[in-house]
């Protein structure tokens, strides 16, 4: 049934979700993430490849996520001066030669460099299309736009890591990097359709605070989401040659599993904390994350990593989103951007700091301490959250 009522028809589009553009920057989301999971595991390996050892795996994956959390005000402050368009496909293109070029890396060194360069696009790309889906949701369906997006990377987590691994065990290292960058572009040729915002038009939306590196209010939560994401830097840079060394085959599916409980939370965590607040996802979640390193640090079989990986998944997947809605909460209206960007800030450098710290504790004292050393990262960040909440009620009794 057709509307004669032009008006009504305008509302009724303006409120749609699943617009053309809508789709092709969560599929440009999905296949550059897919692009990105692949290599998560498998540059530790190509690392030793090369002749590497422990501490310069933690290097060289810690060194992308160090570039890649610098380059995020400046993204920021492209955005709003050079527009949507020019800072996600500058993104893009150096993501694509970056991990193309990984297949000509003979030495260390240079996969370091391209690592450092690596970081920059994906800073840059990443940092963009976060806000080019903000930009095309309906403002009264944020909260759900922004839930479908962010599906969009989890999908490519379930089966990235895995495909990784599965192919490398059948090609060479430049077909796998070669095929990661093909990822990358496709990517960018479904988001060189998008029609985006111009830059006058988002200047008059906006508040801007020129080099602003962060959100007072956020930091409580983003701080506890560095004591947590330190273990994801263990996990991701040295579990495949921790179940290599002890003779454990699965790995591919622990990444599968994990991602699959990931989503599996995303049912019911965000109601959960919307009807009772963190108290009642924080602890909990933190506690499975405990019990999966505590697992991981034994790790006797495939069985014991399936079931580390389930805990790891639930227990991430309802303390990540809980952290993030707490971290703009208190944020004040125009600061909502910033403080987003605080969270994810400190989610990089805990990653970054993590696969570090752990390439040297896996150097000196074996892979099992990795995962001992990550449970007690999360429980330092249990003690920090006490330590919130009591003054928290401090502040409420003098006030």
């Amino acid at each position: 049934m057709r509307s004669n009522n032009g008006d009504f028809q305008s509302n009724k589009s303006t409120e749609k979700i699943w617009t053309k553009d809508f789709i092709l920057i969560c599929l440009a989301n999905f296949f550059i993430f897919l692009g990105f999971q692949m290599t998560l595991p498998t540059i530790p390996l190509f690392v030793k490849h090369l002749g590497g050892n422990d501490q310069l795996i933690g290097f060289v994956v810690g060194i992308f996520t160090f570039s890649a959390l610098l380059l995020r005000p400046f993204a920021g402050h492209a955005l709003e001066t050079k527009g949507r368009r020019f800072v996600y496909l500058i993104g893009l293109a150096i993501f694509v030669l970056s991990v193309g070029s990984f297949g000509f890396a003979f030495s260390i060194a240079f996969l370091f460099a391209l690592r450092i360069i690596q970081g920059v696009g994906w800073g840059f790309s990443t940092t963009a299309s976060g806000t080019i889906a903000t930009d095309l949701i309906p403002a009264k369906r944020r909260g759900e736009g922004m839930g479908y997006y962010g599906l969009s990377g989890n999908l490519a987590l379930a089966f990235g890591p895995s495909l990784g691994l599965m192919l490398s065990g059948v090609l060479s290292f430049k077909q796998l990097f070669f095929i990661c960058a093909g990822l990358g572009v496709t990517a960018l040729l479904l988001s060189s359709k998008i029609r985006y915002k111009k830059v006058e038009q988002v200047k008059t939306e906006t508040v801007t605070v020129k080099w602003d590196f962060y959100e007072k209010s956020a930091l409580p939560p983003s701080l506890l989401l560095f004591f947590i994401t330190v273990t994801f830097g263990g996990i991701a840079s040295f579990l495949p040659l921790y179940t290599e060394q002890k003779g454990i085959s699965g790995i591919q599916w622990y990444f599968l599993i994990y991602a699959l409980a990931l989503m599996l939370t995303r049912t019911f965590a965000g109601k959960l904390y919307d009807k009772k607040g963190h108290r009642a996802v924080f602890i909990p979640g933190a506690a499975l994350i405990i019990i999966a390193m505590i697992l991981l640090s034994w790790l006797p079989n495939s069985t014991i990593l399936f079931i580390a990986a389930f805990l790891y998944g639930f227990g991430f997947g309802s303390v990540q989103p809980a952290l993030q809605a707490w971290s703009i909460e208190k944020a004040s209206r125009n600061r909502k951007g910033m403080a987003n960007a605080t969270f994810y800030s400190f989610f990089d450098l805990g990653v970054g700091i993590g696969a570090m710290l752990f390439g040297q504790i896996g150097h000196l004292f074996g892979y099992g301490s990795i995962y001992k050393t990550s449970a007690i990262s999360v429980i330092i960040s249990i003690v920090c959250y006490l330590i919130i909440l009591r003054k928290e009620k401090m502040q409420l009794q003098v006030g």
